[in-house]
This record gives structure tokens, sequence and C-alpha cells, in this order.
């Protein structure tokens, strides 16, 4: 049955069409900021954060490299002057202008910026890895949401276009989306950052009349930007259920990522990217359906402890106390979670085979 799935990352899809064709007529990605308070804030996440040059933020802009950098100037932004001293993991918007793959191009034209976020690893200034979510959601209607251009969705099939949307900014660092599709499905995905790890979180409610089945998602970590886990091969990462692990060159850094209920564990190399892809369950009409996502980083040998520890960490700090919450105030199908809890409680209980960074 999963040899059936096509998928958005993977290359040789057999049900892929000719990229080109399907987007030339599309109009531009660019954004350009609409007040001053969002230049400035733009600016500052490209140049300040995410390193971008002048023709990086020209491109996310659309304005020209001497504006850019007459602007940046003028408000005193620097790179130079990247957060030393942060409480928490950094995450901001991935604010476009520099793709987020390395290869497999032509299968992520356009990609759009209000699904991703730029999370930035502990160990180096301007190192980041770009979280898609989500990258692909899928149900029995077909491919019912892509958030790049590669594949026609059951949308672009009627000639119906999606409007650009950004994330919220919450005064915590909390980034919250919420998009209504033609038909009433209405996804949100919310991104918490912690002080070791980035909780993650996708809402499905069903607003058409017929329940949908087969609600599976791609959640994407594309490592273009994170120096030392970006080589174009499989041989640095581990398939660990729910877990997606990828190792540095030097062995001792790691990058783990985790969704639940769980579908399968993939990567490409060609991007090269990570995926803990997860299940919705079927939702009915007026239903809400949830998934919960992890991220960290890890550094040292024993990766087998720490994932343990996620393991722990996954029950005590949010999975029990957010599925009850939600089975008491009602609304939420909960069909998912016994299994979900098993699979936790069984990872914990028992323990894990060797895992080789090499």
């Amino acid at each position: 049955m999963r040899m059936l799935i096509v998928c958005c990352c993977l290359a040789g899809s057999g049900l892929a069409v000719a990229p080109g064709a399907f987007a030339q007529d599309e109009p531009s990605n660019t954004r350009a900021p609409q007040s001053d308070a969002e230049w400035k804030y733009w600016l500052d996440n490209m140049v300040r954060l995410h390193g971008f040059s002048d023709d990086e933020v020209a491109a996310a802009t659309g304005e020209t490299a001497e504006k850019i950098a007459r602007l940046r100037k003028q408000l005193a932004i620097r790179k130079e002057d990247f957060p030393k001293n942060r409480e928490s993991l950094l995450v901001v918007p991935w604010p476009g202008g520099r793709h987020p793959r390395i290869g497999f191009l032509e299968g992520a034209i356009r990609p759009q910026r209000e699904t991703k976020v730029s999370v930035f690893t502990p160990w180096a200034e301007h190192d980041f890895v770009v979280v898609d979510v989500p990258e692909a959601l899928w149900s029995n209607l077909g491919l019912t949401y892509l958030a790049h251009t590669h594949i026609p969705t059951y949308f672009d099939d009627q000639k119906i276009t999606l409007k650009k949307l950004e994330w919220t900014r919450t005064d915590d660092g909390t980034f919250e989306i919420a998009r209504t599709l033609p038909n009433g499905i209405v996804y949100t995905a919310t991104v918490q950052p912690k002080r070791d790890h980035v909780l993650m979180e996708l809402t499905l409610k069903n607003g058409t009349q017929e329940t949908l089945t087969d609600l599976r998602v791609q959640n994407c970590v594309m490592l273009k930007s994170a120096a030392g886990f970006n080589q174009q091969t499989n041989e640095n990462k581990i398939k660990k259920p729910p877990y997606a692990v990828c190792h540095s060159e030097s062995g001792d850094r790691w990058i783990i990522t985790a969704w639940e209920p769980q579908h399968r564990v993939w990567f490409n190399e060609r991007c090269p990217c990570l995926h803990s892809d997860p299940k919705f369950p079927d939702c009915e009409p007026g239903k809400t359906v949830k998934l919960r996502g992890w991220l960290s980083f890890y550094e040292g040998k024993d990766v087998e402890a720490e994932l343990k520890r996620i393991d722990k960490t996954y029950a005590s700090d949010w999975f029990f106390r957010y599925h009850s919450n939600a089975m008491r105030k009602g609304g939420v199908n909960c069909s998912g979670c016994a299994a979900m809890r098993l699979s936790i409680s069984a990872r914990v209980a028992h323990s894990m085979p060797a895992i080789s960074s090499g």
C-alpha cells in the first residue's frame, strides 16, 4: 500500500508531471513588505539571522539589490549581529529568497514561505534547518494541499488559486497559521520553540459534508543550510520510527524529528531532507483531528539514550496533558490516541537496540 504513495519530495515519482509547464503561468513568488515595521522585521530576519546577501533579499522581496543595501544600512542591520545568547531555540519564519533545497529543485518550484520556519542549530551562526509543516496533505480526495509547485493538487485541477498567507507571530515566540481550503477543510499549524526542542502541532477540521479518510501528511526538514548535515546522501541518516535522525560528519551532533501518530519515516538524499510523516485519523464532518511533532538537536555519542529521553519528554511534556485536555473539551477525535500512547509507552519501557553513527 505504501508503495503507491506519491511523494512530492521523492525523485522518480511515477505521477510527477513536467513541472516547468505547470508552473510557467503562475504569479511571482516575491513578497515585498508593506510597511516600515515589516521592512525592518524582514530585513532583520533575512540579514541578521539568515545571513542573506543583498541579492537573496532582493529575490525574496522583488526589490533591487541596491535598494536593499540602502535600507539595510539605513536600519543598521548587519549579519555580524547574530544573537549570541538565547534562552530557547531560535525559530523564525523562513523568508524565501534562497531555495531550501540543494537538489531536486524541479520537484519544488515556487516554495511557499507560509508553511516553512527556520530552526537555527545551537552550533553556528546563520546555521539552520527549514521545516515545512505541512509540505503536503493527502486525503481520499487526492493531493489536497502542496506547499510548492510540482504535482497538481485537487484545487489546481479546478483552476483555483490559493491566496498567500503569513505566519502569525505571538509574544511568546510561537508561530501559528490557519488556512481554509475552498471546500471547507481548515488546517492549522503551530510551532513553539522551547529551550532545547521545538514542539509542533497540526490540526485539521473537516468543514465538508463527507468523512475524510487516508489523511496522510508530509512534513519535511530540509538540511541545506545546516553545516555538516547537508551531504547529499542517506548514509548519515537513521530510521527509528517515529524518529528521523541525521548525524553530522563528525558523528557527534544530531538532528532529530518525530511526528505521531506515525505513518512512515523516509529520506531524500537529493534535497537532502528528513521525513517523519504522520497520518490523521479519519475525520467526520464537523470534527477536528490533530497531530503532534518534535524537533531537537543533540550533541554526544549516545543517541539511543537521547531518543529514550525524548520519549519520556513526549509523555510528560505534551502528549498526555494535551490529549486529556482535548478530550475534556470535546470535539477532538482521539481515535489515534490509544495507538500513540502504546507506541510511546513501549519505547520507554523497553531498551532499544544500539544505533550506529557510522
